[in-house]
């Protein structure tokens, strides 16, 4: 069950360096590192703060929903989401996620729409350690830059990242689902592979509908549920299992959320990395099936006037 691997990482530091080639290559260099570190011995585990209990490694996180039973309701004071293992954060900081995953995406999102605007206001979600505000600043050029993330050590993760970006980025330790900022304030928000984390993907989606400007466009790369079920994901990250969604499935959320998505304005990518087989077929000569359940989805959706 994923919430038992996530309490095998949780503690776990993979001394791992992560070669530049892609393909096959690199994901059995980093199966063949995860396999020879020793998983960490009970007294590794950090115990809960002010409790008086054992440490046992294999423990579900308080704030995972149960995998075998409906979630549990949500209120708009108390969003739910599913934070990154420790790997997971690991993983963030890499050079394959900064090249293969967040700059490939925006590429492919700013292909789709080339004439993006420049300039005004601009927001991210999910920051993290904040690897895409220098992106932001680059692509973009905004006038005012925001970033939001839930955990409550993010304005420490992001600190290097935040003092290389010129204009002043401006922090809001807050759930997506509750965005501190006024209707109608943002020209552009980037939502990369953060939405499924989150389990009311719906109330998020409202909230960054509700502070974009009429006209104003959301960046959404998101991994689909054929991804985050796959072996690998379910290994070594956490995500609320239960609401994961297709390709088509999030179009259709985005246009019920109000957005407007037009077909030429969408892509969905098959990259070697969110593969089950982490592009062993192709490498092997196999090809790329071209019956298949997508892995990922771009799109850009926009506002309406």
């Amino acid at each position: 069950m994923i919430v038992v691997q996530r309490s095998l990482f949780a503690e776990q530091r993979v001394p791992v360096t992560v070669p530049r080639a892609g393909g096959l290559g690199e994901g059995l260099l980093l199966a063949y590192h995860l396999l020879k570190s020793k998983p960490p011995d009970a007294t590794s585990v950090i115990r809960p703060a002010n409790q008086n209990i054992e440490p046992v490694v294999l423990r579900q996180h308080p704030s995972m929903p149960s995998l075998s039973s409906p979630p549990a309701a949500t209120t708009p004071s108390s969003p739910a989401f599913v934070p990154e293992t420790r790997f997971g954060l690991w993983f963030l900081s890499t050079e394959t996620w900064r090249v293969h995953v967040l700059q490939r995406a925006l590429n492919d999102l700013q292909a789709l729409a080339p004439d993006l605007p420049k300039g005004g206001t601009v927001l991210d979600i999910g920051t993290g350690q904040g690897h895409s505000l220098p992106e932001l600043a680059e692509r973009f050029r905004p006038s005012q830059l925001h970033a939001l993330d839930p955990e409550p050590d993010f304005a420490e993760r992001s600190a290097a990242m935040r003092q290389a970006v010129s204009p002043a980025v401006a922090l809001h330790n807050a759930h997506a689902e509750n965005i501190p900022l006024p209707d109608g304030s943002v020209d552009l928000v980037l939502c990369h592979q953060t939405l499924h984390h989150i389990v009311d993907q719906q109330a998020a989606l409202a909230e960054i509908f509700r502070v974009l400007k009429p006209g104003g466009h959301l960046l959404l790369a998101e991994s689909t549920r054929a991804y985050i079920h796959s072996w690998v994901i379910r290994l070594l990250f956490r995500h609320p299992m239960h609401v994961q969604r297709s390709a088509p499935e999030f179009l259709a959320m985005l246009g019920e959320a109000g957005f407007e998505v037009k077909p030429e304005h969408v892509s969905t990518p098959y990259l070697w990395w969110s593969r089950k087989d982490l592009g062993a077929l192709e490498w092997l000569g196999f090809g790329v099936p071209k019956v298949r359940e997508e892995t990922l989805l771009n799109a850009v959706a926009r506002k309406p006037l």
